[in-house]
């Protein structure tokens, strides 16, 4: 069972490390360090549940309505539109008290925000129902095919924990409202960029 829960490691490590939405997100709350535990908690759950989805051939679902991808990418857009203007507005007016206070939106706020960089992105339904779930192929049925997924999991809650909690280290470097003008312009130009390739794909 090593095998295939090395394989659905790779596999999931290797799909979840490019910068998105959601990690810059995760980044953003962990360099505040504000609900951090809940938050890495229900990314990496959420992506367990598709994770499983997808090695149970939930696939096919997006087979039997071709539709549904376009409409999650328009939906998924204009959601990234809006959080991208919001963070480059915030850069634009470089009023980062409450942030250098340490102080951060609500719980239900920031899982609200995570819920929909989560679910209405449909690069991670690609990633997690197509990309894994067509991995998972290889392996037999049973014990082979959930210890791919097992492994897969295993990466997600690695890679939050590791992004929402390592933040923590660049803590020294962001301490002036400079540095947040950066990284929120930063977080605004890859919301937008992510968003035209959604639209134009």
């Amino acid at each position: 069972m090593l095998a295939p829960a090395v394989t659905g490691f790779a596999t999931g490590f290797s799909l979840i490390l490019a910068i998105g939405a959601q990690n810059a997100f995760v980044l953003r709350q962990g360099l505040l360090g504000a609900h951090v535990l809940p938050l890495c908690l229900f990314c990496a759950l959420s992506d367990a549940v598709l994770i499983a989805a997808g090695v149970a051939g939930f696939a096919a679902v997006v087979e039997a309505l071709p539709a549904l991808p376009r409409l999650m990418a328009l939906g998924g857009a204009a959601f990234l539109l809006v959080y991208g203007a919001l963070r480059l507005r915030a850069a634009w007016v470089g009023d980062y008290r409450m942030v250098l206070s340490g102080r951060s939106g609500s719980l239900a706020a920031t899982l609200a925000a995570a819920a929909a960089f989560t679910w209405a992105n449909p690069h991670v339904y690609l990633d997690t129902l197509g990309l894994v779930g067509a991995v998972s192929t290889q392996f037999e049925a049973g014990a082979e095919k959930w210890a791919f997924g097992s492994g897969a999991v295993l990466a997600s809650f690695t890679f939050f924990f590791g992004l929402g909690y390592g933040a923590r280290l660049l803590a020294p470097v962001m301490t002036s409202a400079r540095a947040w003008q950066w990284l929120d312009l930063g977080v605004g130009l890859v919301m937008w960029g992510l968003a035209a390739g959604l639209l134009l794909g």
